[in-house]
């Protein structure tokens, strides 16, 4: 075959040389169909341009054996190949998983982005009254609707972006947009307390270039930052106008998507089979470390317009160093694959279709549907229950802003630490479907004291924040463990689309419920009015939540799809 050289190793017998020629020119002949419980790696190596123009490909294959049995081989292949005649990284895929500890500093910084993108969205969470108070005729609860909504739009984008342009470029993009979106919310923060005159005069300057800017704009942009529309004591504080602030808040917004989108694809190209769901839970759940910072941080900085204004500020400044530390320190891929399922997926060159396609073809595999309901059952009682902390805990007896506060950040961090763990747990074992009944039977049971009031007793503040983080135990975990699980049924395909379609599915479906959720919060129902010590009501928005969580409970429970993912993955077990 032309264009083509094979090296053998030296075989004692003459006949078992002749059937390893016949043998590996077959297998070169149909390089392209390998079978997929081969093992195998890939080194992309540019050749002439004439190669190029041909899309000429040579094989160098070797078989050697494996634990000096003579029956079981395994087969190492390279594939050389050039593109363009453009020279490719020089990366070379090894037959055994490796993994690097540059997958902590790639987790690091999506999860450190996670946190702040959800940190601004709700920001002013927990002082509605502050914000309101600053932007007459706005509301705390609208602003959360409107990032939710541009993150579902931005969802439809994540995919074919990070395909055309790769997961590194993508993240950094996505900072430094997170980045711009934060100024236009603050403005220039104040810097004089980093001391220094010089400093203090580089800020004076872009403030007073900023206001040239702002003179020349056409009209219609120019409104959004006209500070007439503020009340004296916001423009005196040196709040944004408000159209400016929606506007950043769209900005962030988009953004937010590449960080959520993508941990179960940094999970499967940084880190190995058995740490995926732990290292996709961190990074999916540590924006709820962000709404927890949101509830420390803002209730105790934005109580007036003030403290807002600095407030934002200092949120823009960790955003900007983090964004920097991103574009300097985040990385593409590893040298080389961390687990089997991944040197099969690179050994196939599957190439992604776009994202409508691939949002078909994820709805026609069997057992996609169930992990999707899961997760936008989680992601919606965790919103919803983020959004009215106050409401909540309110009616439970604790009624002191810091109080609010605390538990608010207890409940955010419960999701982080009951993924963390139980995803590891998960991680051993597989065992997606026994432990997803499980959180959501909990979730059941820890939702109904949050509106459950029971007239002969009165309010129990300290059953009411034992539920709140035994929610947060049990329904945050529910997301990481479905995300992977998704991608598990679905492998080979995209893992970006997936949980695309996942936080399309969560976030749309928070973004409606949250108005209707804002309603049910004043409806009660009395229960055995004619029992006194049973007498009791339970609030509308908790009857909703309990309602979601059976209704996923029952769907779930169908749940019957084979694992291919985890499959592939044993193959890696059972040739040791």
């Amino acid at each position: 075959m032309k264009n083509q050289n094979v090296s053998l190793k030296q075989l004692s017998s003459c006949k078992r040389r002749t059937l390893s020629f016949v043998s590996i020119g077959f297998l070169a002949a149909n390089a392209a169909s390998f079978p997929s419980a081969a093992s195998a790696f890939v080194h992309p190596i540019a050749t002439s341009s004439k190669a190029s123009a041909m899309q000429q490909q040579r094989f160098i294959i070797n078989t050697f054996p494996l634990k000096k049995e003579p029956t079981k081989h395994l087969l190492q292949t390279k594939l050389m190949s050039s593109t363009n005649g453009s020279d490719e990284s020089n990366n070379n895929y090894p037959l055994e998983p490796k993994t690097y500890s540059q997958r902590w500093v790639q987790l690091a910084y999506l999860s450190i982005l996670a946190l702040l993108s959800d940190w601004i969205c709700f920001s002013v969470a927990a002082s509605p009254d502050s914000f309101e108070h600053a932007y007459p005729g706005a509301s705390a609860a609208n602003l959360i609707d409107i990032f939710l909504f541009t993150n579902v739009a931005s969802c439809f984008f994540v995919t074919d972006v990070v395909t055309k342009f790769g997961l590194g470029k993508s993240i950094k993009g996505a900072a430094a947009l997170m980045s711009v979106g934060c100024l236009m919310r603050s403005g220039i923060p104040d810097l004089s307390w980093l001391g220094g005159s010089e400093i203090v005069h580089a800020a004076d300057i872009v403030q007073s270039v900023s206001q040239e800017v702002i003179e020349v704009l056409p009209d219609g942009i120019s409104d959004l930052v006209d500070t007439s529309t503020l009340t004296e004591a916001s423009r005196v504080a040196g709040l944004e106008p408000y159209g400016l602030l929606v506007l950043g808040t769209i900005f962030v917004g988009f953004a937010q998507p590449y960080f959520q989108c993508t941990p179960p694809m940094l999970s499967a190209t940084w880190f190995a089979s058995n740490e995926r769901a732990t290292a996709t839970a961190t990074a999916l759940n540590f924006n709820q470390i962000g709404i927890a910072v949101a509830f420390l941080v803002g209730g105790s900085m934005a109580n007036n317009e003030v403290g807002i204004h600095s407030y934002f500020g200092l949120i823009t400044l960790l955003c900007a160093v983090t964004t920097i530390g991103t574009v300097l320190q985040f990385q593409e891929k590893p040298p080389s694959p961390p687990s089997k399922s991944e040197i099969e997926k690179l050994v196939r060159g599957e190439k992604e279709p776009p994202f409508l396609e691939s949002v078909k073809k994820l709805f026609s595999t069997k057992g996609f549907s169930i992990p999707l309901a899961a997760f936008i059952c989680s992601i919606s009682i965790t919103n919803i229950v983020g959004t009215f902390i106050d409401e909540v805990m309110e009616r439970g007896g604790v009624t002191d802003q810091l109080g609010i506060d605390l538990a608010g950040a207890g409940f955010e961090l419960a999701i982080l630490v009951g993924g963390i763990v139980i995803g590891g747990y998960v991680d051993k074992t597989k065992q997606y479907k026994p432990v997803t009944l499980a959180c959501l039977l909990a979730t059941m049971f820890f939702v109904i004291p949050l509106g459950l009031t029971d007239h002969m007793i009165g309010n129990e503040p300290v059953l009411l924040v034992a539920a709140l983080l035994g929610l947060g135990l049990a329904c945050g975990p529910i997301q990481p463990i479905n995300a992977e699980l998704a991608v598990d049924v679905t492998y080979p395909s995209d893992e970006t689309a997936v949980e695309s379609v996942q936080q399309v599915g969560g976030n749309l479906v928070s973004a409606l419920m949250v108005p209707v959720a804002e309603w049910a919060l004043n409806q009660d129902y009395e229960f055995f009015k004619q029992i006194r010590p049973l007498d009791s009501d339970i609030r509308g928005d908790v009857l909703l939540l309990f309602t979601i969580a059976a209704v996923t409970l029952v769907y779930f429970s169908t749940f019957d799809a084979p694992l291919m993912r985890s499959e592939a993955d044993k193959e890696e077990g059972d040739d040791d």
